[in-house]
């Protein structure tokens, strides 16, 4: 199943995350793709903020409705273009109970997994792995179909770490290497005898100098050619199940040429 959801909510403001995400549906001209519909409720600068969250009420209204498709479809395999990182509650943790120990792939600057008490921004796309181990706001846990363990977790391109979020990536023994190592992520991940992966992709694991049409840019970034390399050999040794592409906030197709390769392996 191919799922269009520009959920820009979660990212506080949300500059050009829902226009972004159009012109990555633009480019990939697929009409397979399903538009989940977003809230009217109020968000952005007058949105309103509960348990520490902003726009809590519209995030958990369409991502309600993102549940319900999918327990009423029931696909086997989910293909997402968003959007900001916290709709990935709900993809992954419906692909966890599907498939169990289910390796999440999550090629992000950031480690998104604070918990809203401890996040400086109360923004949710700061929040979804807390939120997927359960250990989120209690409140969002009956919009996961299951909950994962930290030794699913493994991220690629990460290095704009909160306080918090290193001391739980450090009690749960997360994998999150400083550089980005194939032959070791694909041993980690056949030592834990995971067989499905879900794949994450926030453009702005990505070093700034190679694409920088991101809601954040972060220095000493993947390179592209790197990026396109670790997703094709994960690929070719476990099956896909799952892959988002998140965060690139160009309106311009053309602007998305640098990348055109990763969304392509990810999306077709």
């Amino acid at each position: 199943m191919k799922v269009y959801f520009p959920q820009w909510q979660g990212s506080g403001i949300g500059t050009n995350i829902e226009p972004g995400a159009k012109a990555v549906l633009n480019f990939l001209n697929d009409d397979d793709f399903l538009e989940i519909p977003l809230s009217k409720i109020e968000a952005g600068p007058q949105g309103k903020q509960l348990y520490a969250i902003n726009n809590y009420e519209a995030i958990v209204e369409q991502l309600t409705r993102f549940k319900e498709i999918l327990k009423t479809e029931q696909p086997n395999t989910l293909k997402t273009i968003g959007g900001d990182c916290g709709l990935e509650i709900v993809p992954v943790s419906y692909l966890n109970k599907k498939y169990p120990n289910l390796g999440v792939i999550w090629f992000d600057a950031h480690a998104d997994i604070n918990k809203p008490c401890d996040s400086a921004s109360c923004n949710f796309h700061g929040m979804p792995l807390r939120t997927l181990l359960g250990e989120g706001e209690p409140y969002m846990n009956s919009l996961l179909s299951s909950t994962i363990l930290a030794s699913q977790i493994h991220y690629v391109g990460l290095r704009d770490i909160d306080e918090p979020e290193q001391l739980r990536i450090n009690e749960g023994n997360i994998y999150a290497p400083k550089t980005l190592n194939i032959p070791e992520l694909i041993q980690t991940l056949k030592d834990k005898e995971i067989k499905h992966l879900y794949l994450h992709f926030d453009f702005d694991c990505l070093e700034p100098n190679d694409y920088n049409k991101t809601y954040y840019q972060v220095p000493n970034g993947l390179k592209i050619k790197d990026a396109e390399e670790c997703i094709v050999r994960l690929q070719e040794q476990f099956e896909i199940v799952g892959s988002s592409v998140l965060e690139s906030i160009t309106t311009k197709t053309e602007e998305l040429a640098p990348i055109s390769k990763i969304i392509k392996l990810l999306m077709h």
